[in-house]
C-alpha cells in the first residue's frame, strides 16, 4: 500500500514556471499523461481546457482551470542524475499550459466519520510561488469542487464533462431565492432547462418530504408567450394548473385565464388606455374611485348617500359656472334646469329613507327647499320661468351643507384606483363621460377619444373573455387558482399560457399577473404571525419581450411595455424579502433591462453566438474566469456554464436530459420528414377559422 507521499507524488504534472494575479503558466512534466491520466484512481482525460488542477500551499490547495495548453521551443530539460545536458544544447519540445486560479480547496478531519473533507471556497487566500508543484485532482477532491457532496446541494440538474462526469448539484435556496437568468440561442437546450430545473426540484423536494406530507408545498408560476410548457408537466397530474384564453378543454384540465380588468390598478389603467397627464389622466383615476367604491361592502349608507348629494352639487356647480343663460336664458336651458331641480328633490326625499338622525332631517330640508324653488318658478305645460343666481346659489349652499355634515365615506373607507374591487367596467367609459360633462364642457372633446379607446378594447370579444367582469370572480378564488392554497396538494405548477392573449394587451396581462404575485406574498408576510414569507417562483419566458433595455430605463411608465419592465425591475429589487424568486429565460441578453439582469445572482449560459449577448455576459464573470465563457458559441445542446450565487466557482455542465413528453413544444421543425409524407400534417381550415374567429361557418 503506498504512503500518503508516495500518493501524492503520483498525482504530480508539472511546477509553477511563472505567476501573475489572473494567471500561472506551468511546466508540464516530461512524464505526465499525454491524453488519459491513470494515476487518480480512475481514467481521466488530461491534459484538456477547462479541466481542473490543483497547487497545494500553506492554506491548502488554490484550485484552477486550464486556460490554454501549447508546446513550446526550449533548451534540451536537465534531468536529476544525469549528464547529457551538456552534450545535447538543441531546441526542445516542452509542453506548457496556462492556468486560471479560482479558488481554494482545503480539507478538514471529520473524527465522527474519520475520514478527510475537502471544502471549496471561493477567492485564492494565497498564491502560489515559482517551483511549487501542480497536481492532478483525485476524484473525491473534483467532487468537492463542483459540489457534488455538499448538505445543502440537493438538486442535481447534470453532470460535469471536465470532472470525469461528477454530479452538478444545486441548492435551490440560492438558485430560486436569488434570481436565476437561463440565457441561450434558439436550439441550445434553454427550454428544456427551465423546465428541468422547476421538474428535477419538486423531483428532490418529494423524496425529502416529512412524514405525513403527500406532496411538496412548492408554487412556481409559468408566463409563457409561446405555449411551449402545456404538456412539460402533464405527469403530474392535478399538481399542475393549466391557464389559456376561452375556449378552453376542461376535459384534459384546461382553465380559462381570467385577469378581470378591475384587478388592474391606476398605473396599469392609465397605461393600457393611453391616457394623457393633463385631463385624461386625472378624470381616469376619478372615475376608477367613483365604481369602485360603489361596489365597496361594508360601507356606511350615510356615505353612499352623500356621494349622490355630492354628484348633484357638481351638476349646479356647472350650471353657475356657464352663467345665467343655463337657468335664465332660453326656455330649453330653463326647462332642463327645473327638471334638475325637480331630481333633486325627489332623489333627497327618497335617499332621507336610507339615514336616519341628524342627516335624514337635513337631507329632508334641503328636498323641501329646492321643491319649493321649482314651484315657485314653474308654469304652464311643464315649462319654467326663469330662476335667479341667489336660488341656484341657495341650492348649492344647501347641497353643501349636507356635504359639510357627513364624512366622506370615500375617504373614511380609502378607496384608492389601485384597490382590486369589482367593478363593472362596462361602465368606465360612460361614467368618464359624465364626469367630463359636469367638471366643464371644454373637458368632454379630450374625454372623448379616451371613452372610446375603453370602449373598444372592452367590446373586443378576444379581450373580454380575458379581462371581463362575467363570470363573476372574488379576489381569494383568483389568488387560490392562480397560486395555490396552503394544502400542498392544490398544485405546484401554475402555466399561464400567453400564445392567445392579443398582443395590444400581452404586457398589461404579464405586468397585471407579476404584480398580483408580487403584492399577495408581500401582504402573506405582514400577516404572517412570525413574518414568514411564501416561497414562489415567477418564470418568465422569452424575457427580452417583456423587459426589453430601453434609453428610458429610469422615467416612468408611460406605456404598457415600460410597465411591465418596471414590475419586474421592482421584482428583481425587491422580491427575495417576499419569498418571490425570479427566473429569467432570453435568447437576447444584450436587449434585456440592465436592472433586472444586475440583480440576478446564478447564470445557467448555454450556447451564445451573437457578439453583443456574449460582450454582455463577459461582463457578468470576473476576469479570471472569461475563458471559460469563449467555449459559449460553440457549446453543444444541453451542455450550459453555471456561475455565479449557486456554484462557488464557474462549471461547465451538461445538462440532465428529459424524457421527450417531457420537454417543451420549442424543438426544430421536421421540414424533411413532412416533405416526405413520413410526418403528416392534415389540414382542416374551417376548423382552425372557427377557433380564430369563435364563429361558426356556413
Amino acid at each position: 500500500m503506498n504512503s500518503p507521499i508516495e500518493r501524492l507524488a503520483a498525482l504530480v504534472i508539472g511546477t509553477v514556471e511563472s505567476i501573475s494575479s489572473d494567471e500561472i503558466r506551468v511546466l508540464l512534466d516530461l512524464d505526465a499523461p499525454q491524453s488519459t491520466a491513470l494515476n487518480t484512481g480512475t481514467p481521466t482525460s488530461f491534459p484538456r481546457l477547462n479541466s481542473y488542477v490543483l497547487i497545494p500551499n500553506e492554506a491548502g490547495a488554490t484550485v484552477a482551470y486550464v486556460t490554454w495548453i501549447g508546446i513550446e521551443r526550449s533548451p534540451y530539460p536537465k534531468r536529476s542524475g544525469l549528464k547529457d545536458f551538456g552534450l545535447i544544447d538543441l531546441p526542445f519540445p516542452l509542453r506548457k499550459m496556462a492556468l486560471a486560479p479560482i479558488g481554494t480547496l482545503t480539507v478538514r478531519r471529520d473524527r465522527r466519520a474519520d475520514t478527510s473533507v475537502y471544502e471549496l471556497s471561493r477567492g485564492v487566500i494565497a498564491f502560489p510561488s515559482v517551483g511549487d508543484q501542480v497536481l492532478i485532482p483525485t476524484p473525491e477532491q473534483i467532487a468537492a469542487i463542483v459540489g457534488a457532496k455538499d448538505k445543502d446541494r440537493r438538486v442535481r440538474i447534470g453532470s460535469s464533462p471536465l470532472a470525469a462526469d461528477t454530479s452538478i448539484m444545486v441548492d435551490p435556496d440560492k438558485i430560486f431565492g436569488r434570481h436565476v437568468a437561463v440565457l441561450g440561442n434558439t436550439g441550445s437546450g434553454k427550454s428544456c432547462s427551465v423546465a428541468g430545473l422547476i421538474r428535477w426540484s419538486l423531483e428532490a423536494a418529494q423524496e425529502a418530504l416529512e412524514e405525513g406530507m403527500q406532496a411538496p408545498n412548492a408554487r412556481f408560476v409559468i408566463l409563457d408567450p409561446n405555449g411551449e410548457y402545456a404538456r412539460a408537466f402533464e405527469d403530474r397530474g392535478d399538481k399542475v394548473r393549466l391557464f389559456r384564453v376561452p375556449p378552453v378543454n376542461a376535459e384534459v384540465g384546461e382553465r380559462p385565464l381570467r385577469l378581470p380588468a378591475w384587478l388592474w390598478n391606476g398605473h396599469e389603467w392609465t397605461a393600457v388606455s393611453f391616457a394623457r397627464p393633463g385631463a385624461q389622466r386625472p378624470l381616469l383615476l376619478q372615475a376608477l374611485r367613483d365604481l369602485k367604491s360603489g361596489n365597496l361592502e361594508g360601507m356606511p349608507p350615510e356615505a353612499l348617500v352623500r356621494r349622490h348629494v355630492h354628484s348633484y352639487r357638481l351638476l349646479v356647480d356647472a350650471l353657475l359656472s356657464r352663467g345665467p343663460a343655463s337657468f335664465a336664458g332660453e326656455p330649453g336651458p330653463r326647462r332642463q334646469c327645473g327638471e334638475l331641480l325637480d331630481n333633486i328633490a325627489t332623489d333627497c326625499d327618497d335617499l332621507s329613507a336610507r339615514i336616519a338622525g341628524d342627516p335624514q332631517a337635513l337631507l329632508t330640508d334641503i328636498a323641501s327647499s329646492v321643491r319649493d324653488i321649482a314651484n315657485n318658478r314653474r308654469g304652464n305645460n311643464g315649462w319654467f320661468n326663469s330662476f335667479t343666481v341667489q336660488e341656484i346659489e341657495s341650492v348649492q349652499t344647501s347641497l353643501q351643507s349636507f356635504l359639510d355634515a357627513v364624512a366622506d365615506g370615500l375617504v373614511a373607507a380609502q378607496v384608492t384606483e389601485d384597490a382590486p374591487i369589482p367593478f363593472d367596467v362596462d361602465m368606465l367609459s360612460d361614467h368618464l363621460e359624465r364626469i367630463a360633462a359636469t367638471e366643464g364642457a371644454g373637458l368632454a372633446g379630450f374625454i372623448s377619444t379616451l371613452g372610446m379607446r375603453i370602449r373598444g378594447m372592452m367590446a373586443d370579444p378576444r379581450l373580454g373573455q380575458v379581462v371581463g367582469s362575467e363570470p363573476t370572480l372574488t379576489l381569494d378564488a383568483w389568488l387560490n387558482d392562480l397560486i395555490g392554497s396552503d394544502a400542498s396538494a392544490n398544485g405546484q405548477v401554475a402555466i399561464i399560457d400567453l400564445s392567445l392573449v392579443p398582443s395590444e394587451i400581452i404586457h398589461v396581462v404579464v405586468a397585471v399577473l407579476a404584480r398580483l404575485v408580487f403584492e399577495a406574498l408581500q401582504r402573506y408576510r405582514r400577516l404572517h404571525p412570525q413574518g414568514r414569507p411564501l416561497p414562489t417562483t415567477l418564470v418568465l419566458e422569452e424575457a427580452h419581450s417583456f423587459v426589453r433595455r430601453g434609453a428610458n430605463d429610469e422615467g416612468p411608465a408611460e406605456n404598457p411595455a415600460q410597465l411591465c419592465r418596471e414590475i419586474f425591475e421592482k421584482i428583481a429589487r425587491e422580491g427575495r424579502k417576499f419569498g418571490l424568486g425570479l427566473m429569467l429565460s432570453s435568447q437576447r441578453p444584450s436587449e434585456l433591462s440592465s436592472t433586472i439582469l444586475a440583480q440576478c445572482n446564478t447564470f445557467l449560459l448555454h450556447r451564445i453566438v451573437n457578439d453583443l449577448d456574449q460582450a454582455l455576459v463577459a461582463r457578468l464573470v470576473p476576469d479570471n474566469v472569461a475563458g471559460l465563457l469563449k467555449e459559449l458559441p460553440s457549446l453543444p445542446s444541453r451542455q450550459a456554464v453555471l456561475l455565479g450565487w449557486a456554484t462557488p466557482i464557474p462549471l461547465l455542465v451538461e445538462m440532465e436530459e428529459l424524457a421527450e413528453v417531457h420537454r417543451p413544444r420549442s424543438s426544430d421543425p421536421d421540414f424533411w420528414e413532412v416533405w416526405t409524407g413520413k410526418k403528416p400534417r392534415a389540414i382542416d381550415w374551417p376548423s382552425l377559422v372557427k377557433d380564430w374567429t369563435g364563429l361558426s361557418q356556413a
